[in-house]
């Protein structure tokens, strides 16, 4: 149902999913590195396995999240060898195909 005046907003799913979850939140200090400034991030708001973190900033919050994959980065994958597919009977078979 459409609410006159109402805005069309597609939800996040990173967002939905840390409705879901425990909120956490810690205060820190700010400091500077260089030109920049810099925080630390408490060892139990780390994110574990991650290298590279998206900074968005909205209104007054900064949100950091992981950097996934996007389908553009899929092109720099390397490639499966040639042989990848060739005796993979319990994986692939002719039951039900089509020739066409």
């Amino acid at each position: 149902m459409h609410t006159p005046g109402a805005m069309n907003i597609i939800p996040d799913m990173h967002h939905i999913s840390t409705l879901t979850r425990e909120r956490i939140m810690r205060t820190v200090s700010i400091f500077k590195n260089g030109n920049n400034r810099a925080i630390r991030l408490p060892r139990d708001l780390d994110f574990e396995g991650v290298s590279e973190l998206e900074i968005v900033r909205e209104g007054d919050s900064i949100i950091l999240r992981p950097v996934r994959p996007t389908w553009g980065s899929f092109l720099e994958l390397e490639k499966a060898d040639p042989d990848f597919m060739t005796e993979r009977e319990d994986v692939v078979s002719d039951e039900g195909r089509v020739n066409l």
